[in-house]
């Protein structure tokens, strides 16, 4: 019984880590975007057309 309990809470924090993974990484991806935006901003700026 302590054996499937402790694969049980092995599984599910597998399953939690795997998820925190991918929000990070969308996350990060969102801010690159911005990030690009900010920069062609700047950019249009910098050629006068504000």
């Amino acid at each position: 019984m302590k054996r499937i309990i402790a694969l049980t809470l092995l599984a599910l924090f597998s399953a939690g880590t795997l998820s925190a993974c991918n929000t990070v990484k969308g996350a990060g991806q969102d801010i690159q975007k911005a990030g690009e935006k900010v920069e062609d901003k700047a950019q249009d700026c910098k050629d006068g057309r504000c």
